[in-house]
């Protein structure tokens, strides 16, 4: 080879003789490969795109894909692109990085549509030196163990499986961090989940996922010993989600991989598929019924979460409760919105089916209140609540916590490329590929974890001092607005409690 270009330098004639056989070879190749695409597509009668239009019609897929990309980076405006805008993601990265949030000129935010929450400012506001700190909350007075919650911003249920060792143990490092809890999701508990010592949720699924027997039921031996950890603080028994409600879990089995496969209990590589309710659970009895024997069984709080749909089962619930004592109630409620998020769900569910968290919160919170179990079941919002307006709202409602997953996720660098089930998140964090999960440094991202929470809870105090509330939790109905489509806002505690869903307590109980 050497031989031969020392040989054309000394001769251009044969250089250029060269490169013309070479760029007639391409060109004639690129023409031949043409041709018989356009006959491949001519013959074929599947697909009437690439019939009528042959060779061309093959980049669409690939035009689809580029327009996604262009109208994140280039098309969308700061506030137009969904689930999660690009005003919300930079103001969780600026918060996860500790970065400077004040901004100048004036707000981008469109405060006329409809359902837009605007916080009422107080003609005296809370001073510095007299505001107050969030009070640590107790869960669960009436078990064993009660819970001391410290922190009233958490981390939703994301399971190992869904999401990838790296970024569980960043997540349970940054919990310690933060002092708020971490919500293992129905995965199962990990060794990295325990990695950070924080405070843990053990989610109980409708496939019981690492308490699971055999046959799918509760093991009460597999139970204890979970129980018996000292970092599991409180049991969430998971009856629905927002994003697929009627449809237990879904893991791809791309996903599935030897240790994700141990810890649950299945095989590897298979679909992960949990049943669309739990099979011992059928009636609000046998809520009840479950709660108590999860919580005899290992002496912690224990609570249900579910996005609404129907209100009656609740209020039937809340009556079977007094029959049988204040004490036999969940210790928490977690309300997930319809507008909640996953690793994997139908679309059908997905965009359909559920109520939004603006809707089914207050109702809720009234039903509670009506019922006099405001004091005894804590209430925790979850669902699409990532920046201090959404988590001062739902305290302005009535929630005690506020979980969230997807808001961490953003702390963690997720760039919404809407690829979860994939195995393929550029990121690592939703991923299983080594190559992949290299690129999320976990000690590094605990902190940006540590960060959104402090930050986040210092932002919601902002609102809450401007409110005039001392901390956020005394924030009130009174202190919220919502936007009505006559572009005139009204005061949420006008819009709730509705006097059609709202009954008196005694009017039940006699």
């Amino acid at each position: 080879m050497h031989d031969e270009m020392s040989m054309m330098m000394q001769h251009p004639a044969l250089a250029i003789s060269f490169l013309s056989v070479l760029f007639i070879f391409i060109i004639g190749s690129v023409v031949l490969t043409l041709i018989i695409i356009f006959a491949i597509d001519k013959l074929q009668r599947k697909d009437a795109i690439r019939y009528n239009y042959p060779v061309i019609a093959r980049l669409r897929p690939l035009f689809e894909t580029l327009g996604e990309f262009f109208r994140r980076y280039f098309f969308a405006m700061d506030r137009e692109e969904m689930p999660f805008n690009r005003a919300d993601r930079n103001w969780v990265h600026s918060a996860s990085n500790n970065m400077e949030s004040t901004l100048a000129f004036g707000s981008t935010k469109n405060l006329n549509p409809p359902g837009t929450a605007i916080f009422v400012s107080a003609p005296f506001p809370t001073l510095d030196e007299d505001a107050s700190q969030t009070v640590p909350m107790v869960i669960g007075p009436y078990c064993k163990n009660p819970y001391l919650a410290k922190s009233l911003f958490n981390i939703s249920g994301m399971s190992f499986g869904s999401i990838s060792k790296p970024a569980i143990l960043a997540l349970s490092h940054g919990a310690k961090m933060a002092d708020c809890w971490l919500n293992t999701g129905e995965g199962g508990l990990s060794t990295h989940h325990l990695a950070g010592n924080c405070d843990i949720v053990f989610q109980i699924g409708t496939a019981k996922y690492g308490v699971r027997d055999e046959h799918g039921f509760l093991s009460e031996a597999k139970l204890r010993e979970m129980a018996s950890c000292e970092f599991v603080k409180m049991i969430e028994v998971k009856l629905s989600q927002g994003a697929k409600p009627g449809k237990g879990g879904i893991l791809p089995g791309i996903k599935v991989t030897p240790e994700v496969a141990t810890i649950r209990g299945i095989p590897v590589g298979k679909d992960s598929i949990s049943p669309n309710r739990h099979a011992d659970i059928s009636n609000v009895n046998e809520i009840l019924d479950f709660v108590h024997r999860v919580r005899i069984i290992s002496n912690k709080p224990v609570g249900i979460k579910f996005v609404v749909g129907d209100y009656e089962w609740l209020e039937e619930m809340f009556i079977e409760i007094h029959k049988r004592g204040i004490e036999s109630a969940p210790d928490f409620i977690t309300v997930d919105g319809g507008d909640g998020g996953t690793g994997a769900a139908p679309m059908a569910l997905l965009d359909n089916v559920g109520l939004p968290l603006k809707e089914s919160l207050p109702v809720v919170a009234d039903l509670l209140i009506a019922y006099d179990l405001k004091n005894r079941i804590r209430l925790i919002a979850s669902g699409k609540l990532i920046t201090p307006s959404d988590v001062a709202w739902a305290l302005c409602v009535g929630a005690d916590f506020i979980n969230t997953a997807r808001g961490f996720m953003f702390s963690l660098g997720c760039i919404q490329v809407l690829k979860c089930q994939t195995n393929t998140c550029p990121t690592g964090i939703a991923t299983h590929n080594p190559r992949l999960q290299k690129g999320l440094n976990p000690a590094n991202k605990a902190v940006k974890v540590a960060n959104y929470v402090t930050n986040l809870a210092h932002e919601v105090e902002v609102i809450a001092h401007s409110c005039g509330a001392k901390e956020p939790r005394l924030l009130k109905r009174r202190n919220v607005r919502i936007m009505q489509a006559n572009d005139v806002s009204v005061r949420l505690d006008k819009l709730y409690p509705s006097p059609s869903i709202i009954r008196s307590f005694e009017k039940h109980t006699g």
